[in-house]
């Protein structure tokens, strides 16, 4: 009875399934070099009643290798259009005429910013201006009086790092890919931390820039009396001032409280103590190189954990670099991690004509393209001619020799059909690696 309990568990209720590669990082990863795979739970049983939904993880059967299991998250439902622009996801159709940037749920955003850890080289904030006294050790500043530091990349401006979002005590064990990251730059950013106001302080401070901008987050201090507000500095509009704000009472010097400020998908956003004091929509900046200052104004105090992410930067597909129209009934799947993923962008079918013989018709044979991989050639030398081997679509291998094969154009595929998908991911379960400082039990958005 046990033993039919489990099978009818794994086989219509729930499966447990590993993560072999870094694909959905920040979310889910796997990595060889450390031996560090996230074991993930995969209910089955939700799809059999609903279809998926955008921004769910979901685990399906690669269309272009079908004895292959993928996980990626759904990012685009048939029938729409979807664009990758400047690192961002946008859409229309379904009533729409224009194109609307996707803003991911709060609980997707939260499990999908990027850590970034620029203290690999050094302190990551560098201090500019200071009245006083002023200490820093990692993430954690402490200042006697009013002081300004900027957040210190490796390369004057934020881009997309390879290693951005890896755990903190994994990101020296990785495998790390040369030319995988640090080609773009990356608009859209988020500092948090905790802060504890010395009784003479009027404000805290955070300026994020992207391009010519200077996006200005203010929060009262104990010694100011005023609202928090956000303010947009912009020298190509001089007679423009966008600003926001919200009622807020001097924050008490006496406690520590929790702040970030954050410019995502073209809002801006500041909040305290997990809520959102007030927002602020802009246009979209097409130069994305971003930089993060903080500063206490009127005195000193101290910042605890402070930490800069970033979004993730879509890259644009090879294949379709101005959007795909989905059909109805089929999904486009990215990975968290694009700048180190197989997915919907990418995926193309190669295509030969293989002679059948004096008897029979030419038959097509379509695979997965991966270049080293899928197809491959060998036996250059063999007087016979070489030989291709091909890995089918449905997981079959075939052998021929190159004279017998005609190649076609390649073809994108860059669809997940609805019959594929088999579950969602829903919970990670594993690993728990005190080498690591890992502890990976938590739910997955």
């Amino acid at each position: 009875m046990a033993l039919a309990v489990a099978l009818l568990l794994k086989l219509f209720i729930v499966e447990p399934y590993r993560i072999p590669s870094g694909s959905m990082q920040p979310t889910l990863f796997g990595d060889p070099k450390s031996r560090t795979y996230d074991r993930v739970l995969v209910d089955k049983l939700t799809y059999t009643y609903r279809d998926p939904e955008r921004f769910e993880i979901a685990v399906f059967r690669y269309p272009l290798d079908r004895s292959k299991t993928f996980i990626k998250r759904i990012v685009g439902v048939g029938p729409e259009e979807l664009r990758i622009h400047l690192g961002d996801l946008w859409r229309r159709g379904g009533g729409l005429d224009d194109w609307q940037i996707l803003r991911r749920p709060r609980a997707v955003q939260e499990a999908t910013w990027k850590e970034l850890d620029p203290g690999r080289d050094g302190p990551p904030w560098t201090l500019e201006e200071a009245a006083g006294t002023w200490s820093s050790q990692g993430r954690d500043l402490l200042a006697s009086g009013p002081f300004r530091a900027r957040y210190r990349p490796k390369k004057g401006f934020i881009k997309d790092d390879y290693l951005d979002g890896y755990p903190a005590g994994l990101v020296d064990h990785v495998e790390t890919k040369p030319g995988r990251g640090g080609q773009y730059f990356v608009g859209d950013l988020r500092v948090d931390g905790a802060v504890r106001f010395e009784p003479g302080a009027t404000a805290l401070v955070i300026e994020l820039v992207e391009g010519r901008r200077t996006y200005r987050f203010r929060l009262p201090g104990p010694a100011h009396t005023g609202s928090a507000t956000i303010e947009v500095e912009d020298p190509d509009r001089p007679g423009e001032r966008l600003s926001a704000a919200a009622e807020l009472a001097p924050l008490d010097p006496d406690r520590t409280w929790d702040f970030a400020a954050q410019n995502l998908d073209d809002l801006l956003e500041l909040e305290l103590n997990g809520r959102t004091l007030c927002s602020l929509e802009i246009e979209r900046a097409t130069d994305q190189r971003s930089a993060a200052w903080v500063a206490l104004e009127g005195g000193g105090g101290e910042l605890e954990d402070l930490t800069v992410r970033r979004d993730i930067f879509y890259l644009t597909s090879k294949a379709d670099p101005s959007g795909v129209v989905i059909p109805s009934g089929h999904f486009y799947a990215l990975g968290d991690n694009s700048q180190d993923s197989s997915d919907s962008r990418e995926w193309m079918l190669f295509r030969y004509l293989v002679d059948g013989g004096p008897l029979a018709p030419p038959r097509l044979v379509r695979g997965g393209q991966r270049f080293g991989e899928n197809p491959l050639y060998a036996g250059a030398g063999d007087p016979e001619g070489p030989r291709i081997r091909m890995r089918d679509e449905w997981g079959e291998t075939t052998w021929v020799r190159a004279s017998q094969a005609k190649q076609q154009e390649p073809q994108a595929a860059p669809f997940v059909p609805r019959a594929m998908i088999l579950g969602r991911a829903i919970a990670v379960f594993w690993p728990q690696s005190p080498r690591y400082d890992l502890f990976r039990l938590q739910w997955v958005h």
